[in-house]
């Protein structure tokens, strides 16, 4: 399907997508949720962010990142003067698994499509994915975070091209608070991209991000990721 052209089109078309997924039964979660969380932000966002799923507090209001990591989020694009006004934010998964347990491939492949979706009316330039099943999701590899994270890539989704920036997702400085120098790092380079301007990978511009490894491989550990 082509992108639509206007900013007044597109705002149409993403209500009426909201409508089609707000009663969403492709996969069990529609049995466990309290509403879909579909996403917020500006409609023609040049950033916009994708994470893992909605938690309690995104399923008991219907937006996503409103709790602790949402906090954090807001702090984050703050410091790189950037509000969520700014951006648009929305998940892999637009329903909250039970007990914030991870993602299933079935969940993923069922609700992929709504996500393709609103990347191809947004048309972001940039999508920065937090954590591991946005990145692999949108990456198409089997990359884990660790590995990707801080480094842009060009990538196709469906009839866009976007510039992919893996970042941790912001709950990993809740679990670990000596990734939060990793994060401020990875968002500082925001600003460059968005310019158009190549911004170095955290090798290269964060010596203090290689430091930080220890913090990484911990976190990764407590969560089971890689």
């Amino acid at each position: 399907m082509a992108a639509v052209a206007t900013s007044e089109a597109r705002r149409a078309e993403l209500v009426s997508l909201y409508n089609a997924v707000s009663s969403c039964t492709a996969c069990p979660l529609a049995e466990t949720r309290t509403q879909v969380v579909f996403g917020a932000g500006n409609a023609n966002a040049e950033l916009m962010f994708v994470g893992e799923a909605p938690g309690f507090h995104e399923d008991q209001q219907g937006i996503p990142f409103v709790g602790a990591a949402g906090k954090l989020l807001e702090s984050l694009l703050a410091d790189i003067g950037l509000s969520r006004e700014d951006v648009f934010i929305g998940n892999v998964l637009k329903c909250r698994p039970p007990g914030n347990r991870d993602p299933q491939a079935d969940e993923i492949e069922a609700c992929q499509n709504h996500l393709f979706r609103q990347i191809e009316l947004i048309q972001p330039r940039i999508v920065a994915t937090l954590g591991n099943f946005a990145t692999k999701l949108l990456s198409g590899s089997p990359a884990g975070i660790t590995r990707v994270h801080g480094t842009q890539q060009s990538v196709q989704l469906g009839n866009s091209q976007v510039l992919l920036y893996p970042i941790y997702h912001p709950a990993a400085a809740l679990y670990t608070r000596a990734m939060l120098g990793v994060l401020e790092q990875d968002f500082a380079r925001l600003p460059q991209l968005l310019a158009g301007e190549p911004a170095p990978g955290p090798e290269e511009a964060a010596p203090a991000a290689l430091a930080a490894t220890p913090a990484a491989t911990e976190y990764e550990a407590q969560l089971g990721l890689f």
